[in-house]
């Protein structure tokens, strides 16, 4: 399961100067909120929440002042040009989206190291997994199957390729003949002068 475990500390000081003191510092600003509690302003290790939001569908498990929450990040923001974090919004979630999320994690894990396999592109199978989840499937299961589905597109893509080329080809010929038939024998006028 993508769940990890990380220590937060209060935050007093708020506005630009106060979030790159804090940057400078190792600590990125956050806020957890949601479930009907009050906004809670945190500042979270930059290394450590580097590494997690780096897992699909993490869930974090956010120690702050001898309690436990558990959050799903919102938003991340990230400078444009350097891509260091700057802010990050938190959401509290249940545990059973928490479990959620980590059967979706361990499904697109398996998912992509089938793609990988298999040599196809892994945002494709990502996608294809995707859908069959939105259509209500198991996670597990469409992943299972993910790498197939997209193969079987891949060739029902390739087949219409191929048709339509052959209509093209064939179209094309059609054309050249219909010219060559109405077009006027350069011979015979030659001939006749």
């Amino acid at each position: 399961m993508s769940q990890v475990a990380i220590t937060a500390e209060a935050r007093s000081e708020f506005g630009k100067g106060a979030a790159r003191k804090l940057r400078r510092e190792g600590r990125i600003p956050a806020v957890i909120y949601g479930s009907g509690s009050e906004v809670l302003h945190i500042t979270l290790p930059e290394h450590e929440l580097n590494l997690a939001l780096r897992k699909p569908r993490v869930v974090l498990a956010v120690s702050f002042e001898g309690s436990t929450v558990i959050t799903k990040p919102r938003d991340v923001q990230r400078d444009p040009v350097k891509r260091v974090l700057e802010h990050l919004d938190l959401v509290i979630i249940s545990k059973l989206e928490a479990a959620t999320r980590g059967d979706m994690a361990d499904a697109m894990k398996v998912a992509e190291a089938a793609a990988v396999e298999a040599g196809i592109d892994p945002g494709t199978v990502a996608a294809a997994m995707q859908d069959a989840i939105a259509r209500g499937e198991d996670p597990m299961a469409a992943a299972l199957h993910a790498v197939a589905d997209v193969r079987a597109q891949a060739e029902a893509y390739s087949e219409v390729n191929t048709a339509q080329a052959e209509v093209d080809d064939a179209a094309a010929a059609a054309g050249a003949a219909v010219a060559a038939a109405s077009a006027p024998p350069a011979a015979a006028d030659s001939a006749a002068e």
